[in-house]
This record gives C-alpha cells, structure tokens and sequence, in this order.
C-alpha cells in the first residue's frame, strides 16, 4: 500500500485522533516495484533495467512529496532484493538526492537488525533534528466532500472527486446530523495514485469517481469507497497457515 494511503490515513485520521505528531517518516522502495511503475511486467522483474527504474521513480517522488506535505522529515529506506543490481540501486539514490531526501539500502532480510543499521541511525537523527512541523491536510470544519476533494487533488494530484446527487446529499445529511467534522477514509485500489489499478508511475488530472459513503459513527471517520475497489479482500480457499509447522527441532518451517 503507497503512502497515498497508509500514510495519509496514519497522518490525517490517527494522529487527527490520538493527538499525535510524528517527528519522522520512512518509505520504503523496492527497486521491483520501481521497475514495474516504470512498464516492466512483472514476470521480467528480475533483469536489470535501469532506465525502467528512473522512469517509475517518479512514483517515488510523488510519495515524498505527499510525505513532505504533512511536514514530517522522511528518509527512504530501499529494502534489498538478491536481484537488484548495483546500478539500479544508484539510480534510486540518485534520483532521491536530487529530491533533497536520502535512500539508504536495507538488508535487513538478509543481514537482519545489522543489515539496517545505517538506516536506525538516520531516523533518530531526523527525529532529534526538530524539522518536523507536522499538521494534518485538512481542517475538521471542512465539508466532507471538500475533504474528499483536498485529498484527491493534493494527494492523488487528480483534478476533481466526482459523486451522484445521491452520494453528495448523503454526505449533507450526515453533516445535518453533526457528523461534519469527523475526517475522510479513502478506499481506492493500491496499485494507483488513481482509480485505474493500470495507470501506474504519477498521473495527473485525472477524475475520482466516488461511488458509495459509509458512516463509521463509533470508529470516527466516513469512508468514500472510489472507483470498483472492493473493500473486502479476497482470501485463498487454503490458508499459508496450513502449511506452516514445527519441525522436530522446534524450528518454524513453511513460511516462505
């Protein structure tokens, strides 16, 4: 899930509710993912390809920069795959420096806690550093399709949210009823900054079509379901729990 979601939810509905200002942010980039922002298919993601990595950093750079939006300082963490080459990787911190921001290679699955050490050591820095300014994107007076509206435009960089009459009038009466203030929950697939799972990389001017609002009265928040996402994930019909056991020397096996 892109920062356009985890983080904006984090920033602008839990820290909104528990009073929280985060000092630091890390996001995380895989190379892998990068290339595929960048036109790879998946099943060619294992070979080098350094153009495709330039060309779907500008994914990562949108994810800064709505990072950067919220005031927190942010440092990138590239979490290492045995397939990344070493240009690759540079093109990735190449690319970050020329943002102001730093990336730092992780191999924390391979290494473990030593193989992220470099990184431990520069989120404490930011987070003493004292440049966070942290505020949330919007405002609790904000009408709830402005809200919607501010997040599509400033984070999702679309041109408008677009709703039925039905969907806007819901909204008014849920602001009748004194529910006006609470923030947005934006459900919308995780493979876009739009509603187009295909559109990857970082479009622009695009529509937001919100076709349902939901009330979660008791948890604080309404949630604008976008596009054909579907809000209840899919699960296998045979669990990975299944294949997961103890061997006789009490070892977890089955995991990977």
């Amino acid at each position: 899930f892109g920062a356009d979601l985890g983080a904006e939810k984090f920033f602008d509905i839990k820290c909104r509710k528990a009073g929280l200002k985060p000092a630091a942010a890390v996001i995380v980039a895989t190379v892998r993912a990068l290339k595929m922002n960048g036109g790879v298919k998946k099943e060619d993601l294992g070979q080098e390809n350094i153009e495709a990595v330039k060309k779907g950093c500008a994914n990562l750079g949108r994810h800064i920069e709505n990072v950067k939006q919220f005031g927190v300082p942010a440092v990138v963490a590239i979490n290492h795959f045995h397939s990344d080459t070493q240009a690759e990787i540079q093109a990735v911190k190449d690319f970050v420096a020329s943002m102001g921001e730093e990336a730092i290679l992780c191999r924390h699955w391979a290494e473990g806690s030593a193989g992220i050490e470099d990184l431990a050591h520069k989120v404490v820095q930011l987070a003493e550093s004292g440049a966070a300014q942290f505020a949330p994107l919007y405002a609790d007076e904000l009408g709830l399709f402005d809200k919607i509206n501010t997040i599509v435009q400033r984070i999702y960089r679309g041109s408008e949210a677009i709703a039925d009459k039905s969907v806007r009038d819901q909204l008014h009466a849920w602001e009748q009823q004194g529910y006006g203030h609470l923030p947005v929950c934006m459900a919308k697939t995780q493979y876009s900054f739009s509603t187009d799972p295909n559109l990857r990389g970082a479009p622009t001017g695009h529509t937001v079509p919100v076709r349902e609002v939901r009330l979660s009265a008791g948890a604080g928040f309404v949630v604008a379901i976008c596009g054909e996402v579907m809000t209840m994930p899919g699960l296998p019909k045979v669990p990975s729990s299944e294949k997961i056991f103890l061997n006789e020397h009490g070892q977890i096996e089955g995991l990977f």
